[in-house]
C-alpha cells in the first residue's frame, strides 16, 4: 500500500491567512486505499462523489491508518495551521477519527446549530473566513510559539494546556510527528536510514524503523525503495 504522495496527483497552495497552512485537491486514484500517514494538523475534507458533497472534519493522527478510496470521487479540503481550533469541536476530541458534518435538506450542512453551504475547492478559504467571523474558528498565538521554542510569561503547564486545547496532542507528540516526517523528507532525497536516523535525531536506526512503521505505515527500506522508482 503506498502513501497518498506516492498515489495521488496533488494540486497544492500555500496560504496568507494565518488559520490555514495550506489548502489541496486531487481526484480518485487506481487504488482500493492509500496509507494516512500520522499528522498533528487537523483539516476539513470535501468528497464529491456520485452527485452528492460531504464534508468532513478530520483530526490529528496519531499512527499510520488504512484508508479506502472511493472511485470516481474529487476530494478538496484546508489544513488548518498550528494553533487554529473549533471551540464546539476542538481537535483533542477528534484525535484519530473524524465526523462527517450533519447535511441539511438542500445539502448543506449543519455546524454549531447554524447551516453553512458546502465550499467548493475555490471557496475554501472564504468559507473559513466566514467561520472565523462568526467565531466558530478561533486562533491562540502562542501555540506557534510554544512549537517553535519556549513561550516567556507562561508556566511550562499552561503552555502544554493550551498546546493540547488547541491541537489535541501535547508537544512531546507533535515533534515526535515531525521528527518522521523529517526522517521520510531525508530517505526520500536518498540518504541511507543509518544517516536518516543519525541527522533526524534517533537514537538509532531500529529507533528509526519503529517510529516511521508507526507513524508512516512503511519501513525506511520501503520509503528509499519507492523514491528511487521501486516496487512496493
Amino acid at each position: 500500500m503506498k502513501r497518498a504522495v506516492e498515489l495521488f496527483e496533488l494540486e497544492e497552495r500555500a496560504s496568507a491567512s494565518p488559520l490555514v497552512e495550506r489548502t489541496w485537491r486531487t481526484r480518485s486514484a487506481p487504488a482500493a486505499s492509500f496509507i494516512s500517514v500520522a499528522s498533528s494538523h487537523w483539516e476539513m475534507v470535501v468528497t464529491r462523489h456520485e452527485g452528492t458533497s460531504l464534508l468532513v472534519v478530520r483530526g490529528p493522527e496519531t499512527r499510520a491508518t488504512a484508508v479506502p478510496i472511493p472511485p470516481d470521487a474529487e476530494f478538496f479540503g484546508v489544513e488548518f495551521s498550528p494553533g487554529t481550533f473549533m471551540p464546539s469541536l476542538p481537535p483533542g476530541r477528534l484525535v484519530d477519527r473524524s465526523v462527517a458534518l450533519p447535511q441539511a435538506a438542500d445539502g448543506s450542512v449543519r455546524l454549531d446549530g447554524s447551516v453553512w453551504e458546502v465550499p467548493g475547492p475555490d471557496d475554501l478559504e472564504p468559507f473559513v473566513a466566514e467561520l472565523a467571523r462568526a467565531g466558530l474558528l478561533v486562533r491562540d498565538p502562542v501555540v506557534p510559539e510554544a512549537l517553535g521554542g519556549e513561550v516567556r510569561g507562561l508556566s511550562t503547564r499552561s503552555v502544554e494546556r493550551r498546546v493540547a486545547r488547541a491541537t489535541g496532542l501535547t508537544r512531546g507528540a507533535i515533534r515526535r510527528i515531525e521528527r518522521a516526517g523529517r526522517a521520510v523528507d531525508l530517505l526520500s532525497r536518498g540518504m541511507s536510514p543509518l544517516e536518516a536516523a543519525r541527522h533526524a535525531g534517533y537514537a538509532d536506526q531500529p529507533h528509526l524503523t519503529r517510529s516511521l512503521t508507526r507513524y508512516v505505515g512503511q519501513t525506511p527500506s520501503r520509503i528509499v525503495s519507492s523514491a528511487a522508482g521501486g516496487e512496493p
